[in-house]
């Protein structure tokens, strides 16, 4: 093996290296943010469609019923998302690291 070999295999490593160093550092927590985020939001939007779920009596629950077939996948994967769930405050507490 050459100099210019184990120049390139070594410029190779170093690459490979920071490149999963900044994916650690830097894009990993935003991703993991934006995701909990997005996952937030659609808890909130089948909460307010699917109080009855929960006990919470609705007026609307007639009206969006009809979502639910378009909805069953969400549905399912809500429903088991909410009940692993802590609290609401334990969630965000978790982004500010409380």
């Amino acid at each position: 093996m050459n100099l210019a070999d184990r120049i390139d295999a070594f410029r190779e490593t170093l690459e490979e290296w920071l490149r999963g160093l900044y994916h650690g550092m830097i894009s990993h927590p935003a991703y993991e943010k934006i995701e909990k985020e997005a996952e937030d939001v659609e808890d909130a939007f089948i909460l307010a469609c699917f109080p009855d779920a929960f006990g919470i009596p609705s007026p609307v629950s007639y009206y969006t019923a009809e979502l639910l077939p378009y909805l069953e996948d969400e549905f399912e994967a809500w429903e088991r998302r909410l009940w692993d769930r802590g609290t609401y405050l334990e969630r965000k507490g978790q982004q500010y690291h409380f």
